[in-house]
């Protein structure tokens, strides 16, 4: 099996506006399999790429919105119907450098059983705010995982076990399925005995001006974050959380 039967790239999106076509043709020119699965968007954004397809995309339309981790899920399972094992995720936004795909997909056949994390290199653009946000936030993952998890959980270009990633987050009631996906992931993957492999990653903020797009609401998605953390940490003190935090 070749990266190109077993790997694709696949792009969550809600409303990024023009970014999204720009992010699309960039990960299209660094690999053959590219899937968009649109989270229930109002602006339209899709639209070019439904009106002119291209080889290797295919575009997954969800008539409402469920948030990130639930688009993931879906098109994870699609992948897998598809006879593919992995999956790349990348945001909609231009954040996540496509330049980095083949590396990420190479490392990822290198390591099958593994997660693939990116680590970001932020550049001064990056809101001064949301990076402490992230460092507690890695913090609060380090020691729910034990520093088996990834080193930025809030940095969503990662290859994923689909296998695993469905797993970890589709047993029981549901979980990690809109803004706090990427940390839940990362923990309870770590959790179930999947290692994390941190690759240094650029990841860019854009301005409005330049069409950059933010759907975080800092005192509503701050404690949603705060909420699934007191939940993990609850489910480690009460012993369930699988078998690498024994």
């Amino acid at each position: 099996m070749t990266p190109q039967s077993s790997h694709l790239v696949l792009v969550p999106s809600y409303n990024p506006g023009n970014l999204l076509l720009a992010t699309v043709d960039g990960a299209l020119e660094k690999w053959p399999h590219v899937w968009v699965v649109v989270d229930g968007s109002t602006d339209d954004s899709h639209q070019p790429l439904v009106n002119a397809p291209r080889p290797g995309l295919r575009v997954i339309v969800r008539h409402a919105n469920s948030g990130k981790g639930a688009a993931v899920l879906e098109g994870a399972a699609a992948a897998a119907a598809d006879g593919f094992t992995h999956v790349l995720v990348m945001d909609a936004d231009g954040q996540h450098p496509a330049g980095r795909i083949r590396e990420f997909m190479e490392a990822s056949m290198a390591e099958p059983e593994s997660l693939i994390c990116g680590k970001p290199l932020f550049g001064p653009e990056a809101p001064v705010v949301r990076l402490y946000g992230r460092r507690l936030s890695s913090l609060m993952v380090f020691f729910e995982t034990r520093g088996r998890g990834a080193a930025d959980p809030l940095f969503g270009f990662r290859v994923y076990p689909i296998a695993e990633l469905r797993g970890a987050l589709e047993a029981g009631r549901r979980r990690g399925r809109r803004y706090t996906f990427d940390p839940e992931a990362a923990v309870r993957l770590a959790w179930a005995g999947v290692r994390a492999r941190n690759l240094e990653a650029e990841c860019a903020y854009l301005p409005a001006a330049k069409g950059g797009v933010s759907h975080f609401r800092y005192v509503r998605d701050n404690l949603k974050m705060v909420a699934m953390h007191s939940r993990l940490i609850l489910e480690l003190l009460l012993g369930r959380g699988g078998k690498e935090t024994l």
